[in-house]
């Protein structure tokens, strides 16, 4: 009887996962394998938001496999010698998983793959999984990766993406293979108030409603920050709930403006991974140095402190940073303007925004997290590096009636019309009677201070 090991990662699903085809062509039992690898943990990615959403998805995933005559073996520990162990236990053939991009990932996979190899495993390891088109399929004349999206989009289009596969019917897992409790979100505590519901039954319901109703207006809509008119499917995307080949390949079956801006935004995920996959060094360290003397934790803390609560006197900012804390998940236009602030207003190092979001963002990914902190901080891909995004400009077109500001902040919630993103205009008892504070900074002294510290003046 020959029987393979699937490693789930970041891969969390059953419909279009190529290494759960792949195990079950050829074999009569398959092991389905998570591992809690702590190595991951002791690294400080171990945010509570986001193993709430894991423990989401790994009990859906359980369900998912039950229904299907399997279970899904859970583990602790080192992945290699837990993987090692499942391997000899089930004796198994074979190993798949996932590709992933980063050092730490690229390292773990080779280790794997000698410490198999040595007892006769083979592994497999399987692209296209969690991107539509995978890293280094597309590159430049002289170079490894794309280092601006616009070309990189144009052949991205191009590609013939391979097509879904549908989730197995049944699934066996041999007897002999023990298992911890699948981990449950009940059992942990620190979590942001309005967390989502992960899993891939979760993820499916929320990308058909999607396409029904929300994709079309997308084009016009994602900046809209009352609307909430984003799909909200980045942490499925995450934990790899919804494959990014099914995703384009139903989006690009409606068309429109709305469809093609989409689609876009997936391709965007892809160029991230393509960087960090080429440069993993940029995960910490500039992409594109600006030699920058960034103001650190030691010489803007009340800064930083203020930004991290929502207390820095801009109300767009404020807003988008409780949302955060709240949700576990911010408006892409927000992650923008709050990052723009941090960076260029502020002038603080990019890398302590990136640690504050992945500390709270359920979606926190590595490659996008890092790179999209890097683009609008300027020292990542962003081919205008010294644009500096004006909070107060930035609220009113994005945020006209200030409903958004209202539903974060709301010790703001009496002020009218555009007032609520500039209540320092008001004078006397009006302003006396407001909980909130005045501007941590006058936008024209960040402004002066960043040009400086980039040599622009």
């Amino acid at each position: 009887m020959s029987i393979s090991v699937v490693l789930f990662t970041c891969d969390l699903r059953l419909h279009d996962h190529p290494p759960l085809t792949a195990a079950l062509d050829g074999t009569e039992q398959v092991v389905p394998l998570f591992v809690r690898d702590r190595a991951v943990d002791a690294a400080g990615f171990a945010a509570p938001n986001r193993l709430a959403f894991l423990a989401d998805c790994l009990r859906d995933l359980d369900a998912g496999l039950r229904e299907r005559g399997g279970r899904l073996v859970v583990r602790s520990g080192d992945l290699v010698d837990q993987v090692r162990k499942v391997a000899a236990e089930a004796d198994a053939d074979e190993v798949h998983m996932t590709a992933d991009v980063g050092a730490y990932a690229h390292r773990r996979e080779e280790r794997l793959r000698r410490v198999l190899e040595a007892e006769g495993v083979r592994l497999h390891v399987h692209d296209t999984v969690t991107t539509a088109v995978a890293p280094g399929e597309v590159v430049p004349a002289g170079s490894d990766h794309f280092a601006v999206f616009t070309p990189y989009f144009r052949r991205w289009c191009k590609e013939r993406l391979r097509d879904p596969l549908a989730a197995p019917p049944t699934v066996r897992v041999p007897d002999a293979v023990g298992s911890e409790p699948v981990p449950s979100r009940a059992d942990l505590a620190g979590l942001s108030e309005g967390l989502a519901p992960g899993g891939e039954t979760e993820g499916r319901e929320r990308f058909t409603g999607w396409l029904r109703s929300g994709v079309a207006g997308y084009e016009d809509r994602h900046d809209d920050l009352a609307g909430d008119a984003t799909s909200r499917l980045s942490p499925h995307l995450h934990f790899g709930t919804l494959s990014p080949v099914e995703l384009v390949h139903r989006t690009r079956r409606l068309g429109g403006a709305g469809a093609e801006a989409f689609v876009r935004q997936l391709a965007w995920r892809d160029f991230n991974r393509q960087v960090l996959a080429a440069r993993p060094a940029a995960a910490a360290a500039d992409y594109r140095t600006r030699h920058d003397r960034w103001r650190s934790e030691r010489t803007a803390g009340e800064d930083i402190e203020a930004w991290q609560e929502g207390r820095t006197g801009y109300p767009v900012i404020d807003a988008a940073m409780r949302q955060l804390r709240h949700e576990g998940w911010m408006h892409n236009r927000g992650r923008l303007l709050t990052a723009s602030f941090l960076t260029k207003t502020l002038y603080v190092d990019w890398r302590i925004g990136a640690r504050h979001f992945l500390d709270l963002l359920v979606d926190g990914d590595l490659a996008n997290n890092q790179l999209n902190w890097q683009w609008v901080a300027g020292t990542g891909t962003d081919t205008r590096p010294n644009r500096v995004l004006n909070p107060v400009i930035q609220a009113k077109r994005y945020d006209p009636d200030g409903t958004y500001v209202r539903r974060w902040v709301p010790e703001l919630a009496a002020l009218e019309g555009s007032l609520v993103h500039e209540p320092w205009k008001l004078r006397g008892a009006e302003r006396a009677a407001l909980d909130y504070p005045d501007p941590i900074v006058e936008l024209p002294e960040g402004l002066a201070r960043f040009r400086r510290a980039r040599g622009r003046e």
